[in-house]
């Protein structure tokens, strides 16, 4: 694998598609960089701020929200109208309007994608979403409304630039997957509250969702053979990590360690031991992602994953070793994993082509030609008051037409990589009308033979697509669902 660094060295050949595998392309405003290799490394260092012309909503605040929704429909609107199902519906749009329910999922998606276009760390960008969905949330009890936005912004973002070990254990243990995966709900049978729920003739177990997840989804996955005995015995480990439920807010309340709800006793994972240290046995769990990030599957299989992702649907061991090297040596430094990455997603550029999912495959398109998407601020202004207005909930139907929906996949393993899942011919179709779309939101392209040149090896086949036609919106419906453009 040596020859990867000496081949980038000392033959430098330019491959314009890497601008593609790694970034948004090249905008109608911007250089094709001289040292592309230097210029993707240079953005994987720092979290860029996220670009919107106002302040965002913390996840604090989005959960103040939810409780409001959660509590006033609950508690209120459910009793008030029980017998008159019309009232019920009407009061229930009311609360939607006045918590925003309509609205947080469009702004996070113009949020999301604002920033992925104009940060100026396209490439940063890139691995922010492909951590989201490794790390995903699905759509469940209004979480893409309230609570995913702010998990992929806060837990997420600020957090791939570190180790992955932090960045695990905030996903871990942050509100959003302890609700997602149900940890809450987990009662080890051996403790108080267990104890007591038997004595009063209830059922006291755990739910696995959240330890099954972290093994098979975020971590070791099944190449480390682990057994259901691993998998219920991290149940045990995990038990007492929960969001309290209060009256006022029901399940809204910040992720907290409840002795009383774990199992006490010492637990076996992967075939090492966890015991209590101290006064509480909530180390357990730290110690065991601590160990889990720094797993030798861990290492294979996240790499293999990027290298799906940016590289092929197949990856080979010669593309994965130096990522994984890059772990070892580093010991889960993000950075310097990510930076190995992208030199291995440039040798491999000329030689392995990607089809890219609808979400990726939009953004390119729009960065490339200039296209004025997502919702500016200022027509996503929203009073409270008033209901949000078609216009307004545009950025979840268009995502939702072009079959990608960021803040609602369908399965705990998040988005697929696999172009077999986004080949079929009513998801192309899709893609289609998709440029007719974007035309219609004043792009700044004139030139589309530049914007060619900057973005493809093979310019001339390109552009022999669009000679013969005139409109920037026929030439876009002829460019970006063709074959090279699907494919990077």
């Amino acid at each position: 694998m040596n020859n990867i660094g000496i081949n980038i060295a000392n033959i430098f050949i330019m491959k314009k598609n890497f601008f593609r595998k790694v970034g948004f392309g090249i905008g109608p405003n911007e250089q094709v960089p001289v040292n592309p290799i230097e210029w993707a490394q240079s953005q994987v260092d720092k979290v860029p701020p996220l670009v919107w012309g106002e302040s965002v909503r913390t996840g604090e605040e989005m959960l103040n929200y939810y409780a409001e929704w959660v509590y006033t429909d609950r508690e209120i609107l459910r009793k008030r109208h029980k017998s008159n199902r019309k009232a019920y519906v009407e009061a229930k749009n009311k609360l939607r309007i006045k918590v925003g329910e309509r609205y947080f999922d469009n702004l996070e998606i113009c949020i999301r994608h604002n920033t992925a276009i104009n940060s100026g760390a396209p490439v940063f960008e890139r691995l922010w979403l492909f951590w989201c969905n490794h790390f995903a949330i699905i759509d469940k009890d209004f979480m893409p409304e309230f609570t995913t936005g702010p998990y992929h912004r806060e837990t997420i973002r600020t957090n791939i630039c570190g180790s992955f070990e932090t960045l695990l254990k905030k996903a871990t243990l942050g509100w959003s997957m302890i609700h997602n995966l149900d940890n809450s709900e987990s009662i080890g049978p051996h403790s108080e509250w267990g104890k007591n729920r038997r004595m009063k003739g209830k059922l006291a177990t755990v739910n696995e969702n959240h330890a099954r997840e972290l093994l098979e989804l975020h971590t070791v996955s099944p190449a480390a053979k682990y057994t259901q005995e691993d998998v219920v015995q991290l149940s045990y480990i995990m038990a007492g990590w929960e969001h309290r439920h209060t009256k006022k807010r029901k399940e809204c309340n910040p992720v907290r360690f409840n002795k009383k709800k774990h199992e006490p006793g010492n637990h076996k994972v992967l075939g090492k031991n966890y015991k209590q240290r101290g006064l509480s046995p909530k180390n357990k769990l730290l110690d065991l992602l601590k160990d889990l990030a720094a797993h030798p599957e861990t290492r294979r299989f996240i790499s293999f994953k990027l290298c799906r992702h940016f590289i092929t649907d197949r990856p080979t061991e010669e593309m994965i070793t130096p990522i994984i090297a890059a772990w070892e040596k580093s010991n889960g430094h993000l950075p310097t994993i990510h930076k190995a990455l992208l030199k291995v997603v440039y040798y491999y550029a000329d030689k392995e082509e990607k089809f890219q999912n609808p979400e990726i495959w939009m953004l390119q398109m729009v960065h490339m030609v200039g296209g004025s998407w997502p919702l500016r601020v200022d027509e996503m202004k929203y009073n409270f008051k008033i209901k949000p207005s078609r216009h307004q909930r545009k950025p979840h139907f268009f995502m939702k037409e072009i079959g990608y929906d960021p803040y609602r996949p369908i399965q705990p393993n998040g988005f697929s990589d696999m172009e077999l899942d986004w080949i079929s011919p009513e998801l192309l179709i899709r893609r289609m009308s998709a440029p007719k779309e974007i035309a219609k939101r004043n792009i700044i392209l004139k030139d589309f033979g530049s914007m060619i040149d900057k973005n493809f090896d093979n310019p001339e086949e390109m552009k022999n697509l669009i000679n013969k036609v005139k409109s920037s919106s026929t030439k876009m419906q002829l460019l970006f669902p063709s074959y090279r453009m699907l494919k990077s």
